[in-house]
């Protein structure tokens, strides 16, 4: 995963606020009969904190984190945030912002705090050649034109389709490399790793993690071919590096659809596929999405 790319990706929520402004409309929900499928609770940068929201009102509340709208679900009698922390997020005391809305007082906005508790990431130390890391003045603008695409299509906040927010793996392989992972190249420090990558042979069908619909597709310097589905709800998965492209902006693909093959495109260094999950905007460990990890607990 590029290294100029994951930083774009982890920049703070005021300043997507400046890409998306018309993003930050009203918030869609998930609101069903049955508890929906969760990912699993990690309240830590990187991870999902699961927050029940206060009231039992039967209209559905609006909540941010910072800027950024936050996925809302129904959870037995009550609201549930389902909030991705960024990377980048400082441990410690948070707040989210709670807007409701009830017939007889109207609206009115709350602050509900919660903590982001530290979380180490492994450590990798690489010794890179030169040009692997320092861009030239065309392949760095031409990177910034892409970094605003992305950028664009991780503000999408649609309606939630799915009564899941668990998703499925999307290649079948060995993981190669960790979300988090902090990389050092040459000794200096460089971004954390911010998605997972699926090591498979080239040519390997890659499945979408859940129903959606196709948000972008294209060609990158670093993540070379690359599509990203809008699951609805802020949630958003990517997958980079693919040796083919089998679908085109705007289609509608259900659980598990073909979407392109396994490849080693962009900056890499062997075929993989490199899986991302956005939740309001963050980039988030897609292991949380996928089975019950060590120390996670459900709401």
């Amino acid at each position: 995963m590029s290294i100029r790319l994951v930083r774009a990706a982890l920049v703070s929520a005021a300043t997507w606020a400046v890409v998306a402004t018309a993003a930050l409309a009203v918030p869609s929900t998930i609101a069903l009969a049955a508890p929906p499928a969760l990912p699993l609770a990690r309240s830590v940068p990187g991870g999902v904190a699961l927050l029940t929201l206060p009231g039992d009102s039967a209209t559905a509340p609006r909540a941010w984190f910072g800027e950024a709208p936050v996925l809302i679900v129904r959870r037995r009698q009550h609201w549930l945030a389902v909030v991705g922390i960024p990377l980048a997020q400082s441990p410690g005391p948070a707040e989210l912002r709670v807007r409701s809305e009830a017939a007889a007082t109207g609206t009115s906005d709350t602050r509900l705090s919660f903590t982001i508790r530290p979380w180490r990431y492994r450590e990798q130390h690489l010794q890179v050649a030169p040009a692997q890391v320092d861009l030239s003045a065309a392949d760095l603008e031409r990177v910034a034109r892409e970094q605003a695409l992305i950028h664009a299509a991780l503000t999408t906040y649609s309606a939630a389709p799915r009564a899941t927010a668990q998703l499925r793996s999307p290649v079948a392989g060995v993981r190669s490399s960790s979300f988090g992972l902090h990389r050092f190249f040459n000794g200096a420090a460089r971004d954390p790793h911010s998605g997972m990558d699926i090591a498979a042979a080239a040519g390997t069908p890659v499945h979408a993690a859940a129903a959606g619909t196709v948000l972008e597709t294209g060609s990158y310097f670093f993540n070379g071919n690359t599509v990203l589905i809008d699951h609805g709800g802020g949630l958003i998965t990517m997958y980079c590096h693919l040796q083919t492209i089998g679908v085109a902006r705007g289609a509608q693909l259900a659980a598990g659809d073909p979407l392109g093959t396994v490849g080693a495109t962009g900056r890499v260094t062997g075929a993989h596929l490199h899986f991302g999950v956005a939740l309001n905007r963050a980039f988030v460990d897609p292991a949380l999405f996928q089975r019950r990890a060590a120390g996670a607990s459900p709401p």
